[in-house]
């Protein structure tokens, strides 16, 4: 980088970068203090969802099969009350180029940054869109950056983020790693700028219509071979793009009575900003330190706007603990044959305790998998654990403390999912959209309207929570 671009300097120039970076005038959608056109910022790429599945199939992206596992539901049904134990069904997205549904949003990314001409494309993520992205561009015959957040400031690296790293270098992206901190973003404008790149962020239009493909063709799949709509659908949420575009996807699909459940893996009381918490965690991502700060303020992201806004379309969100993530996992591949890696085992755990508790006749399906090898095994994580002095053990999973204990159930009956309060995300977000007004700015009816549908409440829901807020500030 060069070196006259001190953090302050490239922060001041961070709507400059990113405007240039994305092609896209986010000022242009604006309508409120706080609201914006969101439907007008996705339609503005030009790209409806024929289009995209266009160009994903021209990559080998998309069309991933999905599967009935038969002998989970025959486990789950074995320890549910009788008449219980929904059919669970599996859209395999490690079929996909690099192993996950991250290459549905890097397609279309790559796709954009070749049309526009730029000469390589840049994000930064420690998650499998990392690997995406790079294998996207490989085929697009653009350069890469990947700007990582890989180990702790005594250089012990995550086994997970250490994978991804080899995938991004195996598919010739050069990897920035960076120990956790707040350098990240500044050491990815910097690279923006000094490269003229495309942003492949994870938060823009382009990212969230790509994974649109996905609800759309799981929903199509069901109805073709069921005759019917699935009942719920799970996927695992971090930053809420997997969650935002699977939902759109089944709407347009028709599937509008499907409920969509997102699913994150409990890490409470753990910081992800935090040196010490760094190591401390067993998932990188699908997890609630990402979720629940962005189900609760979306807009944290990268870009002034971001088009991954999961409270819109949630009906339920759900955590399950670590250690029943690592149970399902070891149970898929014993069971069904199936070795994946851990992101997709999240809403795969939420799901078998969730059709423990729907009738027999009724349709859930894990909307992804993930590719698994080296750090993804849960070898690799737990001995990591166990290093940082982490407990682990056979028992309740209920009893586990994240950072301190991580508890492997005994029995499958032992694995549940616990309901994350809508109601409070719905008034968090609300009140951190209002503390971003400041004291002399109030919210708009147009306002009043976004924010009702940005988290799925009614207009009075919203005016009750502004009296609230204003009643204690004033």
């Amino acid at each position: 980088m060069n070196p006259r671009d001190s953090y302050e300097s490239i922060m001041a120039q961070r709507t400059e970068i990113m405007r240039s970076s994305v092609g896209i005038d986010y000022a242009r959608y604006i309508t409120g203090p706080l609201s914006f056109d969101y439907e007008r910022l996705l339609a503005d790429t030009g790209y409806d969802l024929q289009t995209i599945r266009s160009i994903q199939s021209e990559t080998g992206v998309g069309n991933t099969p999905m599967v009935e596992l038969r002998n989970l539901t025959g486990l789950a049904r074995a320890v549910s009350k009788p008449g219980m134990g929904a059919r669970i069904f599996l859209k395999d997205e490690a079929a996909n180029p690099s192993g996950s549904f991250k290459d549905r949003r890097a397609s279309l990314s790559a796709h954009e940054a070749k049309k526009r001409g730029y000469r390589g494309i840049a994000a930064a993520t420690s998650g499998n869109y990392g690997a995406a992205v790079a294998s996207q561009a490989a085929k697009a015959g653009l350069r890469c950056i990947i700007v990582q957040e890989a180990f702790d400031s005594k250089g012990v690296a995550q086994p997970e983020i250490a994978e991804k790293t080899r995938a991004c270098e195996a598919y010739g992206a050069e990897v920035v790693r960076l120990s956790v901190g707040p350098e990240l973003f500044y050491v990815f404008l910097a690279v923006l700028k000094e490269t003229g790149y495309f942003n492949a962020s994870l938060y823009t239009p382009y990212s969230i219509l790509g994974i649109e493909t996905l609800g759309y063709e799981l929903a199509l799949q069901i109805q073709t071979g069921e005759g019917r709509f699935p009942d719920v659908v799970v996927a695992t949420h971090a930053g809420g793009g997997n969650v935002t575009g699977t939902a759109r996807g089944l709407l347009k699909a028709g599937a509008a009575e499907t409920r969509v459940v997102a699913a994150s893996v409990d890490l409470s009381g753990l910081h992800m900003a935090s040196d010490r918490d760094f190591n401390r965690k067993s998932f990188t991502t699908g997890h609630t330190g990402f979720s629940i700060p962005f189900s609760t303020w979306p807009d944290r992201a990268d870009v002034p706007r971001n088009a991954a806004r999961a409270l819109r379309y949630m009906d339920r969100f759900v955590t399950v603990t670590q250690g029943e993530v690592f149970y399902i996992t070891q149970v898929l591949a014993e069971i069904e044959g199936l070795e994946r890696g851990p992101a997709g085992n999240t809403s795969l755990a939420a799901a078998f305790a969730m059709a423990r508790r729907m009738e027999r006749d009724q349709i859930i399906v894990v909307q992804e998998t993930e590719y698994t090898g080296a750090g993804k095994h849960p070898s690799a994580q737990l001995n990591l654990a166990k290093q940082m002095g982490i407990e682990v053990v056979r028992g309740d999973p209920g009893a586990s403390k994240p950072g301190k204990s991580i508890v492997i159930p005994e029995h499958p009956a032992q694995i549940e999912a616990v309901d994350v309060d809508l109601d409070r995300l719905r008034r968090s977000y609300l009140r951190n959209a209002l503390h971003s007004l400041g004291e002399k700015r109030f919210p708009t009816e147009t306002d009043v309207r976004f924010l009702a549908a940005d988290t799925k409440s009614t207009q009075d829901y919203v005016r009750e929570v502004i009296h609230e807020h204003y009643g204690k500030s004033g």
